[in-house]
């Protein structure tokens, strides 16, 4: 086995990357910042810092979409200054582990391998992980027993819902709707409701800072800046977090029917584990307030959440690295190991 081992999570909104060598995580924005069209200029939290308010020579974009790789070149440049950040030593010889979602073609799957494999490292293997499975050890279940467990993975531009046993996906399903989707009906929905555009970035911070799952007895506010779509002009306003619930309690009506189609095609002794145990709610996504309550009252099953909810598959990959119990679930694209 290698002495230096990494684990890879490559998000559409962050990437993660697990150094088993010092034990440490690096998680930045996967964000790339192009000047005069071939030029590296940021990457990562300082790229992201320029989103919507670079010049028009510099282009700064996100090089995964949905969950796969959308633009390869672009996130060939990302992954190797990120892996020279996240590692002081050499990175010849090291093995790799990297996260892929379940419900993606091989083809998708490939180019996670081979986006490794064509930076250059000279790397002494690179072993493919389902993301499910990763998630599920990372928050520290044992997924090989024959017990049925149900993770729901909510990402930047995608949701993941899963019930696994014996190692092994029993059934997967992943939905084009996630963190980002909701920061987009926010802007559609003050837009709509005060004639206001706001960005992105406000409009997650709006989430992220007084958004809701469920309507909250006592509203929060927070102060938001935008333009008038009449004047044109910036203007300043209050907003609170009725608005917010409003502009995301749709999506999020969605997620939850969609766990439930899921636990409808679930095996009956699988559904008797789950509701033992409950749902395991992971990924960026899940730390929207209250989002653990909305789903206990619509499935009327309790509902586990975790500290570092974003970093789960990250850790569950440096387990399946360096533990023997977990290591033949991660498998190679020459020969896949099915359980």
């Amino acid at each position: 086995m290698s002495n230096t081992i990494f684990g890879i999570d490559l998000g559409t909104n962050n990437i993660k990357i697990f150094n088993q060598s010092d034990k440490k995580i690096l998680n930045e924005k996967n964000v790339i910042a192009i000047i005069n069209k071939n030029q590296l200029f940021a990457y990562g939290d300082a790229a992201y810092e320029m989103h919507e308010k670079a010049p028009g020579n510099i282009l700064v974009t996100f090089p995964v979409h949905f969950g796969v790789i959308a633009d390869y070149k672009n996130m060939q440049i990302l992954l190797i200054e990120f892996l020279k950040k996240a590692s002081k030593t050499k990175l010849k010889n090291a093995e790799f582990i990297i996260a892929v979602p379940t419900d993606i073609t091989e083809v998708e799957k490939k180019a996670f391998h081979d986006i490794v494999k064509s930076c250059g490292i000279k790397c002494k293997d690179v072993l493919i992980a389902e993301k499910p499975v990763a998630d599920a050890i990372g928050i520290g279940l044992d997924i090989k027993s024959a017990t049925g467990t149900l993770v729901v993975d909510m990402g930047a531009d995608t949701t993941e819902i899963s019930v696994l046993s014996l190692g092994g996906i029993v059934l997967s399903q992943l939905i084009h709707l996630g963190g980002n989707k909701l920061d987009e009906s926010v802007i559609s929905y003050i837009k709509k409701t005060h004639g206001i555009d706001i960005g992105k970035k406000t409009a997650c911070a709006l989430k992220e800072t007084i958004g809701s799952a469920i309507k909250l007895d006592e509203p929060e506010t927070m102060v938001a800046y935008g333009r008038d779509i009449v004047t044109g002009l910036p203007i300043e306003i209050t907003i609170d977090s009725d608005l917010v619930y409003e502009a995301i309690k749709e999506n999020l009506n969605s997620i939850v029917n969609n766990i439930k189609i899921i636990l409808e095609r679930t095996p009956p002794e699988l559904s008797a584990d789950i509701i033992n145990h409950g749902v395991y709610l992971t990924g960026g996504g899940s730390l929207i307030k209250n989002i653990d309550v909305l789903l206990e009252q619509e499935l009327k099953i309790k509902v586990n959440t975790c500290e570092t909810p974003s970093e789960s598959v990250v850790k569950g990959l440096m387990q399946m690295a360096t533990d023997s119990k977990y290591r033949p679930l991660a498998y190679t694209m020459k020969v896949k190991i099915y359980n």
